[in-house]
């Protein structure tokens, strides 16, 4: 049996076995014996941040916003719903801008209101990141296990997201630690002209880490990052988060509700090579 026909089976028996989540002491960073057979193509995992890594957005960066409205008297909040709505945004100044838009600007001067929004983003930058740092923002389930997996195996990784590069550095950083941390590429949204949906970032990350888009797998939450991912023609699996669950991910190459703490029933590094060609634009 080939490795390619041996992953597709992975991913038959991956989907059909995603079932509670278990606790799991990672194994760590000890090179399987398999890795040279089922995953010698997966090449590198280019993750998303927000609602991958970490399910940030309605417990993270929505309070960190309406904290950092209110200490500047804005009369702003952003309830669970509304920011869900305002999630369909990419990017935190972009989704200011289009909020106050549509309802109406507080009181700040017309020619004064780009350069509040970008102050007001580096405040809720910095509001987020104390709650990483205070331990308010939990990996998601399996995202370490599939991390170590991939560095026992030679796998790259990439954080590929529309937040900025300071928030995703830090995310990484504090809740990974400092030696997973330094297997990771960092591009975000203040890198790029684009931000998600459109590829501009995972085109970047492949193009500065010289990689094939044939080889890569890309795990996402949200169909603006699927669109992302379609777009750059590289295979996604979407892990649904608190926000996207009932979105559209047409074109996605799997779908689960997450990475899962058991390798026994979650998503491996077999899985993600099953991907290559069964998520393949071209298959």
């Amino acid at each position: 049996m080939s490795w390619r026909i041996a992953a597709l089976l992975s991913v038959a028996i991956s989907c059909s076995a995603f079932s509670g989540r278990q606790t799991f002491l990672p194994q760590r960073w000890t090179t399987l014996s398999s890795s040279t057979g089922l995953y010698a193509d997966l090449q590198a995992i280019l993750w998303d941040m927000d609602g991958v890594l970490a399910d940030t957005e309605r417990d993270g960066h929505r309070l960190a916003f309406n904290q950092a409205f209110a200490e500047n008297n804005l009369k702003t909040e952003w309830d669970v719903e509304r920011y869900g709505v305002l999630l369909e945004v990419g990017g935190g100044k972009e989704r200011m801008t289009a909020h106050w838009n549509e309802v109406g600007w507080p009181a700040i001067p017309e020619k004064s209101r780009q350069e509040k929004v970008k102050e007001l983003h580096l405040r809720k930058t910095d509001i987020f990141m104390d709650m990483i740092n205070e331990g308010r923002i939990p990996l998601r389930p399996g995202v370490l296990r599939v991390i170590d997996e991939a560095i026992a195996n030679n796998i790259r990784l990439a954080v590929c997201s529309t937040s900025n590069e300071k928030a995703v550095t830090n995310l990484v950083q504090t809740l990974m630690g400092p030696e997973r941390a330094a297997h990771f590429r960092i591009f975000a949204g203040d890198m790029v002209q684009r931000k998600k949906p459109a590829p501009d970032v995972y085109n970047m990350a492949v193009e500065q880490m010289d990689l094939d888009k044939s080889r890569c797998v890309i795990v996402e939450d949200s169909g603006i990052g699927l669109k992302a991912a379609l777009a750059a023609g590289i295979p996604c699996i979407v892990t649904k988060s608190s926000y996207t669950a009932g979105e559209d991910f047409t074109g996605a190459a799997m779908i689960v509700d997450e990475l899962g703490d058991d390798p026994r029933t979650g998503v491996t590094l077999e899985t993600l090579a099953g991907l290559l060609v069964a998520g393949s634009p071209s298959s």
